[in-house]
């Protein structure tokens, strides 16, 4: 019976460390086999934003914002800007990439606060009319001249402020007789250059109260 009894334990014995084997060989496969699974998946996320787990690089792929990407012709022409394009981005309010005729802008720069002078076509005295033909015919090669009242008279009428364009002319009457006196040339953004009594050579503003008050309408030159 003592016999028996001690073949049934032994047998009891290696059963059990069968089974614990068994039971630890299962856990190793099953343990052995998620990084293969982990590689295999995908989270997608909304906005078409789309990351793979365990991925080297945090560089996601967006398809939702039109972004300007860096390099582009705009920020390049930024990047090159000259000086002279900064400072006129300045005066007529509007991106430096927009400030791109050099020639016009050079003529501007070159007559930049000559002084006024009735009957006057120089830089020591120039008047607003002849600083009008002078800068139409080295910029625009357009052969005119007149006073301004002249000018007004050659010129085809814009309706209102809407249809100016770079090179028209925007008259103003500023005398008490509400005649035309006074002429200058369209920039853009309300801005016009001209030969002020007061400060030369300048740009101003259309909608300053002062030229807002005397202005007296615009025109274009065949």
């Amino acid at each position: 019976m003592m016999r028996r009894t001690g073949k049934t334990y032994f047998i009891l014995t290696v059963c059990a460390v069968s089974f614990a084997s068994c039971a630890i060989t299962r856990k190793q496969q099953q343990t052995a086999s998620k990084p293969a699974q982990k590689r295999e998946e995908k989270v997608e996320f909304i906005e078409d934003i789309a990351i793979s787990p365990g991925a080297k690089s945090s560089v996601h792929h967006y398809k939702g914002r039109n972004t300007q990407p860096k390099n582009t012709p705009a920020s390049n022409s930024l990047e090159a800007a000259q000086s002279w394009q900064f400072k006129y981005a300045q005066l007529l309010d509007v991106p430096v990439e927009e400030v791109g005729n050099e020639k016009l802008f050079s003529f501007i720069e070159d007559w930049w606060g000559a002084p006024y002078r009735l009957g006057g076509n120089s830089k020591t005295g120039i008047d607003c009319s002849n600083f009008v033909n002078t800068l139409l015919g080295a910029v625009f090669h357009m052969s005119i001249a007149g006073n301004s009242i002249q000018l007004y008279n050659q010129v085809k009428r814009l309706r209102n402020k809407a249809e100016l364009q770079l090179g028209d002319l925007v008259f103003f009457a500023i005398n008490r007789s509400k005649r035309i006196s006074h002429v200058g040339i369209y920039l853009e953004n309300d801005r016009f250059v001209h030969a002020s009594s007061s400060s030369g050579v300048v740009i101003s503003d259309l909608k300053e109260p002062y030229w807002k008050r005397y202005y007296a309408g615009a025109g274009r030159l065949n």
